[in-house]
C-alpha cells in the first residue's frame, strides 16, 4: 500500500471515529500533496516525494510550537504539537543516536574526510543515505561532532 492510499484510508477512518484533530492534520497532509503533484505535473507522489513533504509539514508544526510557546500561548503549541504527532505516523522509523553515530563514522570512512573542510562531501552522501531515517540538522551535528 502506497503513503497516499494509507493516508487516504486514515482520513476515512478519522472521519467515521468522527477524530476532528486527526483529520484535520491528515487533511492538511493530503492538501500539501495535491499541491505537490500540482505543481509538478505528476499523476501521482513516489513515496520518497511523500515522505520528504510529510518531514517538512512536521518541522513546520514543530517550528510553528516553538514560536508557539516562546509567545506564551501553550495552548497553540499544544495543538501543533498535536497534528505533528499525527503526522509522525507516516515517516520511517527514525534512527537512534547510536545507530545515527554509526552511520556518519561509515559514511567519514567511505569519503575519506578528516577535518571540517570535508563536511560537505560527508553532508552529500549522508543526506542522501539518511533522507528519511533522521533530521537534517541532526545529521549536520553529527557529522560536525565526527570530524571535530
Amino acid at each position: 500500500m502506497s503513503l497516499l492510499e494509507q493516508i487516504n484510508s486514515d482520513m476515512k477512518a478519522a472521519m467515521k471515529a468522527k477524530a476532528k484533530d486527526k483529520l484535520q492534520a491528515i487533511r492538511a497532509l493530503k492538501t500539501a500533496f495535491t499541491l505537490e503533484m500540482t505543481k509538478t505535473g505528476a499523476s501521482e507522489l513516489d513515496d520518497d516525494s511523500a515522505v520528504k513533504l510529510v518531514q517538512k509539514l512536521v518541522k513546520q508544526r514543530k517550528d510553528s510550537a516553538d514560536t508557539y510557546k516562546s509567545g506564551g500561548r501553550e495552548d497553540l503549541a499544544d495543538k501543533e504539537l498535536l497534528e505533528m504527532g499525527f503526522l509522525e505516523v507516516y515517516l520511517p522509523a527514525q534512527l537512534s543516536d547510536e545507530e545515527l553515530t554509526t552511520a556518519i563514522q561509515e559514511i567519514v570512512a567511505k569519503t575519506g574526510a578528516s577535518s571540517m573542510k570535508d563536511m560537505g562531501k560527508v553532508m552529500g552522501m549522508a543526506s542522501k543515505q539518511l533522507a528519511g531515517k533522521a533530521d537534517g540538522k541532526a545529521i549536520a551535528d553529527k557529522v560536525k561532532a565526527v570530524l571535530a
